[in-house]
């Protein structure tokens, strides 16, 4: 029973797609429909592109400030979920995708979705602060009774 569940979105998303096809299909002829379709999909790469290196740099600039770049995120993130429901043929996905490309709807999900979410700080990079030196096992070799060897200075 819950893999009915879980598959009845879908079901009823292809039933909702399959219903507007027919009607746009039936208010503007097939081929009309057809080349809607495929520049909405143009359209969605656009879009994607043209929103995405914004929202790309609104991170950068967040990173920056020295501040988690969490909205900034969430937006990149729905820009693209926006971009790949208008690639995907279909009416009811495009209209969605572009809700989704408008910044206020972006921002108004955010601020419903974004307070639910945890963020995880994950620092990476040597722990002591030094720097970290690769060497082949062959190019060393572990002495415990003398102390390190300087090397001289770069010309």
């Amino acid at each position: 029973m819950p893999l009915i569940l879980a598959l009845l979105p879908f079901v009823l998303l292809i039933a909702a797609e399959i219903t507007a096809f027919i009607l746009v299909g039936e208010a503007i002829g097939v081929l009309p429909t057809v080349a809607l379709v495929f520049a909405l999909s143009v359209a969605g790469v656009v879009l994607t592109r043209r929103q995405g290196l914004g929202a790309l740099l609104r991170i950068r600039a967040e990173l920056d400030a020295g501040r988690m770049p969490g909205e900034a995120m969430g937006h990149a993130a729905m820009i693209v979920l926006a971009g790949t429901l208008l690639i995907i043929p279909g009416f009811v996905t495009d209209a969605i995708g572009l809700l989704l490309f408008v910044p206020a709807v972006r921002t108004a999900l955010w601020r419903a979705i974004g307070r639910r979410l945890k963020v995880k700080v994950v620092r990476t990079g040597p722990r002591r602060g030094g720097p970290v030196v690769d060497l082949d096992p062959d190019a060393y070799s572990p002495v415990p009774d003398r102390p390190p060897e300087r090397l001289p200075p770069a010309p």
